[in-house]
């Protein structure tokens, strides 16, 4: 089992290390981003359906990127021969492999996960004034205040108040605010 463990370390570092995998997961996310983007501001949808469609085709093109080149590499460095005369059986080589190119792609799925967060953070503030009404009296005008939209709307129709120029200052300012905080704690 240690001598696996050491094994699954040295995969690890041989794909992390590698610029082909920052490559794949950049243009993952850079596609993902564009896919999420384009869904959600041109068919005005807050689904995730065209997401994981769009997952599963670059799945299968960034899959066999990702493991073809495994075995491939030792051959180049010419270490496959030290390998396979390790105290490791063949199984436990490719089993290794496995496991730690399944860890590129599940970095990916969770990196893409952003994109999830995004939408339910962001959604919630883009249509809570649809359930703000629900409320009663006092609670209504103040989950109504909280939409984008509701301030974003008398800047698409060309009035400019105050009121809606100070919301979205105040959430920039928090924005900035938490992330001071954030910097400051580490």
């Amino acid at each position: 089992m240690r001598t696996f463990v050491a094994l699954l370390l040295k995969e690890e570092k041989a794909i992390f290390t590698s610029p082909i995998a920052y490559v794949v997961l950049s243009v993952f996310l850079v596609i993902m981003g564009y896919t999420f983007t384009l869904t959600l501001f041109v068919s005005h949808a807050p689904t995730l359906v065209h997401l994981f469609f769009q997952i599963y085709v670059l799945f299968l093109l960034t899959v066999p990127i990702i493991t073809m080149r495994l075995l491939a590499e030792e051959r180049r460095l010419r270490t496959i021969e030290m390998l396979l005369t390790a105290p490791v059986s063949e199984p436990a080589v490719i089993f290794a492999k496995y496991l730690a190119s399944l860890s590129l792609v599940m970095l990916m799925l969770v990196l893409s996960g952003a994109y999830a967060i995004t939408l339910s953070l962001f959604l919630l503030l883009w249509i809570i004034d649809h359930f703000g009404w629900m409320l009663p009296d006092p609670f209504d005008a103040l989950v109504v205040n909280l939409s984008l939209l509701v301030h974003f709307t008398p800047f698409a129709t060309g009035s400019i108040f105050l009121s809606d120029a100070g919301f979205f200052i105040s959430v920039a300012l928090l924005g900035l605010f938490l992330s001071v905080r954030g910097l400051a704690r580490r």
